[in-house]
């Protein structure tokens, strides 16, 4: 595990391939190797872009167990453990940590939406973190699972010592400094959305976990620097560029455009594991044209 501890920096959030209806290993290392020469500060396996809904528990635990072969130990290594029942969580965190995961991103439950109130994660992130060996980093992600972690529960919630950070979905400025000003200091604050990056940067957030990471993690992480230096006209600039294919492979295409423009920026993406379907072909050629265009050199 990083030594510091901090959640800061950008963050691929890596896709899972196939061959077939099998989980493609040697892809997926590959991948992760090429990941690992750029300038990311982690990579998380079996997020929402990785399919994790879609694969069963051996799936999952070969992942991360072929991730911690290839991945260096000097940057982050994060497990998505996220189930639905709090035991079933707390079971996929311990199998994460033992096969070498530095740090796990635990999505809110959300199936019995109405009964995930703001006690309820409460409940369930506290007794998640108390039994986990390692790091513990929120999720929200609404778009997906339909219920929402109230920045104050958020702010709550990172008190406890083994909850270091969250990611938060929704795109909105204003939740990301929320976040910043409510946490404890050093806590760890992701966008998890490629369209309000720069500006989430500007209010505070301490990185991103975005789709477009796994096509162009030198961009990324140089929009970032940017920030970080105060070279914001540059900043804007590279927010421009990642914007075509940033509303391709979300709102449009979502994680089967990802994998698209993963295959097309010379990385493996393949297909996606059904019930998602493939891009049409339309899109497809759509989605390879931004590619080219974004790894363009400037």
């Amino acid at each position: 595990m990083p030594s510091d501890r901090v959640l800061r920096g950008i963050f691929a959030p890596v896709t899972t391939p196939f061959r077939g209806d099998t989980v493609d290993l040697d892809a997926f290392a590959g991948n992760l190797r090429h990941y690992a020469t750029t300038p990311l500060a982690g990579a998380v396996v079996l997020g929402s872009n990785g399919e994790a809904p879609l694969l069963d528990d051996d799936e999952s635990d070969r992942l991360i167990e072929r991730a911690r072969v290839v991945w260096p130990e000097r940057k982050w290594l994060i497990a998505g453990t996220g189930r639905e029942s709090t035991k079933a969580t707390i079971a996929a965190t311990r199998r994460a940590a033992e096969r070498g995961a530095d740090a796990v991103m635990v999505r809110t439950p959300s199936f019995y939406k109405r009964s995930m109130t703001g006690e309820a994660f409460g409940d369930f992130y506290r007794a998640v973190a108390d039994a986990s060996p390692v790091p513990v980093i929120l999720y929200n992600v609404t778009i997906f699972t339909g219920v929402n972690l109230a920045t104050e529960v958020a702010a709550s919630l990172s008190s406890h010592p083994n909850i270091i950070g969250i990611k938060d979905s929704g795109g909105d400025v204003t939740v990301i400094a929320d976040l910043v000003a409510g946490c404890r200091p050093g806590f760890g604050v992701l966008a998890g959305s490629t369209s309000a990056l720069y500006a989430s940067l500007v209010v505070g957030a301490s990185g991103a976990t975005i789709g477009p990471a796994d096509v162009a993690p030198d961009i990324c992480a140089g929009l970032q620097a940017a920030v970080d230096a105060g070279r914001h006209d540059q900043a804007r600039v590279l927010q421009a560029r990642l914007m075509p294919i940033a509303k391709l492979v979300g709102p449009v295409y979502s994680i089967p455009g990802l994998k698209v423009a993963v295959d097309a920026s010379g990385l493996v993406g393949g297909p996606p594991r059904p019930p998602l379907l493939p891009v049409p072909p339309e899109g497809a050629a759509r989605i390879r044209e931004q590619v080219a265009a974004l790894l363009q050199p400037a």
